[in-house]
């Protein structure tokens, strides 16, 4: 069963100010209990009382002073890594159009295959055509070969 004031997460301001407090207590206490006289106790008291103020000021100059070193470090740190989450996400972004982008090459040189091919089919029938005289566009067409299938009906 040890002394637990480590492990009860106040911070240093906060024992800081305590102690100022218990100080300033104990100050007022040692000056109305010491054997003066009334017109020194006051001016004892005052003497106290400003020294309490001025130190409470130099105490709170000190936890100003602290808290905008610990802003500082804090917006700096933040400023970091905001850079970093933003190169990271524009490299992921590359990355992800590179990807999609290299998807759609597979796409596209298959649909230009097929392209290709319509065209290579459609050029020989053309030149089969030719050869044997009468072009192969289509039924009803004249001069060239009819179905017999399609004109009955």
């Amino acid at each position: 069963m040890g002394n637990n004031y480590e492990n009860d997460g106040s911070s240093a301001a906060t024992k800081l100010t305590y102690l100022i407090i218990g100080g300033g207590i104990g100050a007022v206490l040692a000056l109305l209990f010491a054997p003066k006289s009334g017109e020194e106790l006051r001016g004892d008291i005052a003497d106290a009382t400003r020294k309490g103020i001025e130190k409470s000021k130099e105490a709170a100059s000190q936890i100003q002073e602290r808290a905008g070193d610990y802003y500082e470090a804090t917006r700096e740190r933040a400023t970091d890594l905001y850079e970093t989450a933003t190169e990271k996400a524009g490299a992921l972004t590359d990355k992800a159009k590179s990807v999609a982008a290299s998807t759609a090459n597979p796409f596209t040189a298959a649909i230009d295959a097929g392209k290709a091919a319509y065209t290579a089919e459609k050029r020989k029938n053309e030149s089969k055509s030719i050869t044997e005289g009468r072009p192969d566009w289509g039924p009803g067409e004249k001069g060239g070969k009819t179905d017999t299938s399609e004109s009955k009906g």
